[in-house]
């Protein structure tokens, strides 16, 4: 809990975090209060997958509870993805029996109802491509092109895709040229360094250039960074806050 102080006194406006079912609510929202922070969002998502037709009954149902999660603590949106996350974010099913079209007009299918409860709720969807060469190998979800033209092609303000920028360099490199092709669907972006999931500056990642690019596109939103530090948390705040 002490993160959240940590947090407004290092100069962050947000935090956010992963899963939220293992976490008291009360005492986050307490904590957020008393650091004077917002909460701008956690992974909405569970056991279940957005590609599996079968699976859609489920993930709704838990989609809406982790919502009604998101209005306890006060938070503005939640994380969804297309593969259900196991510990350390390994994917825990590939569905290597269901085609890619299967997948696509389930996930597409799904996420139209996504939309429906995040319009309703007021709490919005950011959807996460990720990198299947390292940390989520055999998820389905790997490219913003395809994040982007499923929440593009649903039309909802309040579905839009989250732009992770370490696994997207991982995945397909060319940021700056997807941020500009995507720009009208980027609701959040994630920042790491790449390879090593460290703070901006240890990998080959130029973060000057992307956050330029961000504003030049008209990017207003948060910038979350989801890293771990190559030493500890001060040298990466440091780092953070050279490369902003």
């Amino acid at each position: 809990m002490e993160r959240f102080e940590a947090a407004k006194r290092d100069g962050f406006d947000f935090v956010e975090f992963w899963s939220w079912e293992d976490k008291d609510l009360a005492a986050i929202k307490n904590a957020a209060v008393q650091a004077n922070i917002g909460i701008c969002g956690f992974n909405g998502d569970a056991m279940y997958s957005l590609i599996d037709p079968s699976e859609k009954k489920e993930y709704l149902e838990f989609l809406r509870r982790s919502m009604e999660a998101a209005k306890t603590v006060g938070a503005s949106s939640v994380t969804i993805h297309s593969n259900a996350l196991g510990e350390g974010g390994r994917v825990l099913n590939s569905y290597q029996e269901l085609s890619d079209t299967v997948k696509i007009c389930a996930m597409f299918d799904t996420l139209r109802s996504c939309a429906d409860m995040a319009e309703s709720t007021g709490i919005r969807l950011n959807l996460e491509a990720l990198n299947i060469t390292t940390d989520h190998v055999g998820n389905f979800l790997a490219t913003t092109q395809m994040a982007a033209e499923i929440t593009r092609m649903i039309g909802s303000p309040m579905l839009k895709i989250l732009f992770d920028a370490y696994h997207m360099q991982l995945n397909e490199g060319s940021l700056c040229d997807h941020i500009r092709l995507y720009a009208d669907q980027i609701g959040h972006v994630h920042i790491a360094d790449a390879p090593g999931r460290h703070e901006p500056g240890t990998g080959e990642i130029n973060y000057k250039n992307v956050c330029r690019c961000l504003e030049q596109v008209g990017y207003s939103g948060v910038l979350g960074y989801e890293l771990y530090p190559i030493e500890n948390t001060e040298k990466a705040v440091r780092a953070i806050m050279e490369n902003d």
